[in-house]
């Protein structure tokens, strides 16, 4: 409501009638908010009505009586619509971690998190195990891949990243060859460094990134929304999904882009391929279905780095047995 008042547009309640009580919380609304509040509210929607909509005549009735807001409609109950992304993160701790697989992802719940269902796909992966870390707990030491989200504020949550630990974390998990791919937000973090001199995220100025990729970006008026389809460059797995950023990133890494977009390359690998970034949203998900092909390729590469050590620990165990006792 106080932003609505600030914005000056109208205001429409929406009760929830799957959850009871709906007549009693509209009413109750009314009676408890200010006369200025009051005059902004233009009207109520039923949600959620199961059956006949008919039904529910008295109800509006009484509620519009009561109110004296005018109904706007009754919306029936449709299953399909819990397959739609959750538009508060709150959902997160509530849905907690995903799978049971042999690759462990996870990716840090960031204060002003954003576009989270980028990795419901991994959810249904068989080979992947999701962990949604929330703050105040460490990003996990056996995390084969840790993915940085997007978030509402990339420089916000650059700060409450710091704030965590999580940077320190980071470079640990990297140093036990782990690997890191930032999306949109979190791309951006992992650069060198932010350039935000219209101000248009937070206070005009630079601040440090966290240098794990040589990039640098700044941020523009010009906030890029569009539809793209595309591949990832190292497994060659068709992407699609959608761009949904402010600024542009330059920098000697864009010489090995994550992917390709619309013919164009699109993102960043640093030079011994542990972190990548890119700009795109929906990248876990491939044009034939739940397909991952980052997690793909990064299956095809744990798979590879197991053989090497098991052949380098059979070497060693044949020396050792050559000396003798």
């Amino acid at each position: 409501m106080g932003f609505a008042e600030a914005a000056e547009v109208p205001v429409v309640l929406i009760g929830d009638i799957n959850r009871g009580g709906v007549i009693a919380s509209l009413v109750g609304t009314r009676e408890v908010i200010s006369a200025v509040e009051c005059d902004r509210i233009k009207g109520f929607v039923i949600n959620k009505f199961r059956g006949d909509l008919k039904l529910f005549d008295e109800g509006v009735e009484i509620i519009a009586k009561r109110t004296a807001w005018p109904c706007l409609g009754v919306v029936p109950h449709l299953p399909s619509a819990a397959r739609l992304p959750a538009e508060d993160a709150v959902i997160l701790e509530q849905e907690g971690d995903g799978g049971s697989g042999r690759i462990k992802i996870a990716v840090p719940m960031l204060s002003r998190i954003a576009n989270f269902d980028d990795f419901d796909p991994l959810r249904l992966e068989p080979d992947v195990t999701l962990e949604m870390v929330p703050p105040g707990t460490p990003l996990p030491g056996d995390a084969n891949l840790i993915v940085l989200p997007g978030s509402k504020s990339t420089l916000g949550d650059l700060a409450f990243l710091k704030e965590q630990g999580w940077d320190i974390d980071l470079r640990a998990h990297l140093r036990r060859d782990g690997r890191v791919l930032g999306v949109c937000a979190g791309y951006q973090m992992l650069g060198r460094y932010l350039h935000d001199l219209e101000g248009l995220d937070g206070p005009k100025g630079s601040v440090e990134g966290l240098g794990l990729l040589d990039i640098e970006t700044e941020m523009t008026g010009d906030k890029r929304l569009f539809e793209v389809q595309g591949k990832h460059l190292e497994s060659g797995a068709s992407v699609q999904g959608y761009e949904m950023h402010l600024g542009v990133s330059e920098g000697p890494d864009l010489v090995r882009p994550f992917l390709e977009i619309d013919g164009r390359p699109d993102g960043a690998v640093s030079k011994n391929g542990q972190v990548a970034g890119c700009y795109l949203h929906g990248a876990a998900v491939g044009r034939g279905g739940r397909q991952t092909c980052w997690v793909r390729a990064l299956a095809e590469r744990l798979q590879t780095a197991l053989w090497r050590r098991r052949g380098a620990d059979l070497a060693c165990c044949g020396r050792s047995r050559a000396r003798g006792p």
